[in-house]
């Protein structure tokens, strides 16, 4: 995608149509999460904002990236995430399985918590 993304409805509207409703969902399921989060752009996909950088969402060519901004989560929630694809800082969701929403909710969670300990922290 070579278009100057602005908003997190443009990067969805950008995107093939057969997968606009799972990026809409993975964006409901933050916000439902933590829904005094910012959404932002952040190195040119969706993310979420609270007491710093929260969660970080886009599309791949056959998974949905989901971006957690540190990779102490991914580590954490190791066991959780076993049978999905991960890197120290992204968890990867099969376009052709159905989305883990209480998982995404629940790391959505963990990562308010962290932020706003290392916002005490400073």
């Amino acid at each position: 995608m070579n278009a100057t993304v602005k908003d997190i409805d443009t990067y969805i509207a950008l995107q093939p149509e057969e997968v606009r409703a799972d990026l809409e969902q993975i964006r409901q399921t933050i916000k439902a999460a933590a829904p005094e989060a910012e959404e932002v752009i952040s190195y040119r996909m969706p993310a979420f904002r609270y007491h710093g950088m929260l969660v970080g969402f886009a599309a791949a060519r056959n998974h949905y990236g989901f971006y957690p901004w540190t990779g102490r989560t991914v580590e954490q929630f190791k066991d959780e995430l076993q049978g999905y694809t991960t890197t120290k800082g992204s968890i990867h969701f099969a376009k052709d399985k159905p989305l883990p929403v209480s998982l995404i909710k629940k790391i959505v969670k963990h990562r308010m918590k962290e932020n706003i300990a290392q916002m005490k922290n400073k």
